[in-house]
């Protein structure tokens, strides 16, 4: 009986298996069958979609995941641009609601052929610059009326590609380089009192002037003229500068050293002899030399004392040492004759000068003495000497210069330029910009554009996108700086074209050019402008805007409070321009910041013709922040260290710097991990 029983467990295990192989088997054939009906159903959907929306999205798929040819050439790399960052602000909030125009036409203006734009997306019409009840310039708003319609005309010929310029035949007319030169007085007046030196100057160049200063007569300009016990102040004094007369055209020429000898009307009633540089009309800190020798322990040029001692009218030592050194020598002491030499100029006295470039600076003799040398200063080389001038109480009878550079260095500011992808703008990512930076420039500026790029624009914060960066420019008389400046604009991707021709007194229209792209392109947290001179030390700037609390309108920088405009001089402003007595509070130009609200208002204001314009674009900035401070609190910070002039320590901006002190700053602040000066003014 127990073997049936077996045989019957057996028989139940086998029957069990089979099923359970059998409904897996099932299970399989079901998965498969449910495979084949969802992929039906998604052929069927997806094949409707692609003959309703076209194969655009999928070949741009394929595009941009395709590698490129193995066989491009270097300048087709060069010139591929990153896409740009979506504008979420210009897609409607209504999901649903088709694309408008001007949504097509905005992101039209942002991504071109595949390419960034460089076109400002500032709308301009007729009646933009019709000045309204709030303008009251009307002679700003007919210049800028102008202005926009010649601009216009100049990118329309730019983006045609019927600008037909003969660049090679214009780069290759220059002036060949000598190894000397001479002028008769006659032949230097002839010139307009400029000696050119074609090639700069090199080390070890030397320019001897022969020539006699003139009796002192009364000062002509009664803003300078001191009036002492009812008499005229009388001056004698006259100026040698060497200029970088090809440095930037359009602009005054930097005064690489101006040498400037008073024999009389020196504030300090002594003859003295300054000397100084001068760079965008701001002058560095003087070297006086007012007849004492240099201590012992100033630094000295190539081992030269930067001022000698001369024999003063109040020195009560020179009797007293000629008497002194008759006395030691009865007494049979033996020791090293100094002399005491006059003040190297006088009336109706020819004299011979002497210039000559050491490897540390200037040197200047005169009659054979060492008078005074001058240390060269960052940001000015010799080869940028490329005039010399002489103005003032002074009869030249001859000029000489010799041991001149043989070799010609580009004087093309655009061959300034390096063209590299390491300097182009970093693509724009789909995440929040903390800060905006609008960097004012001039088309000719080639030079200092690739300075900041170079410099400040390579901190982690720019190059990671979090911070971006541009330069805006307007279009330039010269059509080749405009057909220049397109090439630069679409190799290096950081530049935007405000169209119009381009006038200082309409730097403002710039201003709201960049209002509008950091708060509307980029939809930027904070708003920063500053000049393309200006070093920004950007993780600076981002901690001061973090002072003020989440949410509130900020205006920060420099600012001045009761300023009053000047009413004479070269920056004079009428009552026709200004009526009021005082200025509004303002931060000075060279870079301040702006939350985002106060931007967009700026741009609201200016689209519906309401925005009044000032020729000075940092005092209109202040105006306008006091017409929204008027409905919406601003949180006004002021700091010095956001630099109007030159540079201090623990600087948050410093201004007018030249590019090779551009580089000078970014270069101590890696090294260093500190703001330090290169040269302080």
């Amino acid at each position: 009986m127990k073997k049936p029983k077996l045989l019957s467990k057996s028989y139940k295990r086998d029957k069990l298996e089979m099923f359970v192989s059998l409904s897996r088997k099932r299970s399989i054939q079901v998965m498969i069958f449910v495979g084949v009906l969802l992929y039906l159903f998604m052929v069927g959907l997806e094949i409707p979609f692609v003959f309703k929306t076209g194969f655009s999205s999928v070949s741009q798929e394929t595009t941009m995941s395709r590698p490129h040819e193995l066989d491009s050439k270097e300048e087709d790399f060069q010139v591929l641009r990153a896409p740009s960052r979506p504008l979420k602000n210009l897609v409607s909030q209504n999901s649903d609601s088709p694309t408008t125009q001007t949504q097509i036409t905005a992101l039209t203006n942002i991504v071109s052929n595949g390419k960034r734009t460089y076109l400002s997306g500032l709308s301009f019409d007729s009646k933009t610059f019709e000045p309204g009840s709030e303008s009251g310039f009307v002679e700003l708003h007919k210049m800028a009326k102008i202005a926009y319609r010649v601009g216009r005309k100049l990118w329309r010929e730019l983006e045609s590609g019927k600008l037909v310029l003969d660049l090679k035949r214009s780069e290759n007319i220059s002036e060949s380089c000598v190894h000397s030169i001479s002028l008769s007085g006659s032949d230097f007046l002839s010139n307009g009192s400029v000696m050119i030196l074609p090639c700069g100057l090199t080390l070890g160049s030397h320019i001897t002037v022969v020539g006699k200063p003139r009796p002192a007569h009364p000062e002509g300009d009664s803003n300078i003229a001191l009036v002492k016990d009812g008499d005229e102040s009388m001056v004698s004094q006259f100026q040698m500068e060497l200029q970088g007369l090809k440095t930037v055209e359009g602009e005054d020429p930097p005064r690489i050293l101006h040498f400037n000898p008073r024999l009389k009307g020196d504030w300090s009633g002594k003859p003295v002899i300054e000397q100084n540089t001068c760079y965008r009309m701001q002058w560095g800190s003087a070297l006086r030399c007012e007849g004492w020798k240099s201590k012992a322990d100033e630094e000295t040029v190539d081992g030269q004392v930067t001022c000698e001692k001369w024999i003063r009218d109040d020195d009560e030592q020179s009797e007293q040492s000629k008497a002194t050194w008759w006395l030691k020598r009865l007494i049979g002491r033996t020791k090293k004759v100094t002399v005491d030499w006059p003040f190297p100029f006088a009336v109706d006295k020819l004299f011979v000068l002497t210039l000559s470039a050491g490897l540390e600076g200037y040197h200047v003799t005169v009659d054979g003495k060492h008078i005074t040398s001058f240390p060269y200063r960052t940001g000015f080389t010799l080869e940028d000497a490329t005039g010399l001038t002489l103005s003032g109480d002074i009869d030249i009878h001859s000029i000489f210069s010799a041991s001149l550079p043989t070799s010609h260095p580009s004087f093309a500011p655009q061959r300034h330029l390096e063209m590299s992808r390491r300097w182009q703008a970093p693509p724009l990512l789909e995440r929040h910009v903390e800060l905006f930076i609008g960097i004012l420039s001039a088309g000719n500026h080639f030079t200092e554009r690739m300075a900041v790029r170079k410099s400040w624009m390579q901190h982690n914060l720019v190059k990671s996108s979090n911070v971006v960066a541009r330069f805006f420019v307007a279009l330039s008389a010269r059509k080749e700086v405009n057909v220049e400046l397109k090439k630069e604009a679409e190799f290096f991707g950081d530049i935007v074209i405000v169209p119009y021709l381009d006038n200082y007194d309409l730097v403002v229209l710039k201003t709201v050019a960049i209002c509008e792209y950091g708060a509307r392109k980029l939809s930027a947290k904070y708003i920063m402008k500053c000049d393309d001179d200006t070093f920004v030390r950007v993780d600076a700037v981002i901690d001061e805007a973090m002072k003020v609390p989440e949410g509130r309108s900020l205006y920060i920088g420099n600012i001045n409070y009761y300023h009053k405009p000047l009413r004479y001089g070269k920056w004079a402003v009428t009552y026709e321009e200004w009526p009021e007595e005082d200025y509004p509070p303002y931060a000075n130009g060279p870079g301040y910041i702006l939350s985002s609200d106060i931007a967009n208002f700026i741009v609201n204001e200016f689209e519906g013709h309401k925005l009044r314009l000032f020729k000075m674009e940092d005092v209109s900035m202040g105006m306008w922040v006091e017409k929204f401070n008027s409905t919406e609190p601003v949180e006004y910070l002021h700091s010095l260290k956001f630099c109007q002039f030159g540079c201090i320590q623990n600087y948050y901006t410093a201004h007018y710097q030249s590019p090779r002190q551009m580089m000078c700053l970014w270069d101590k602040l890696l090294r260093q991990g500190k703001p330090v000066c290169c040269n302080m003014r």
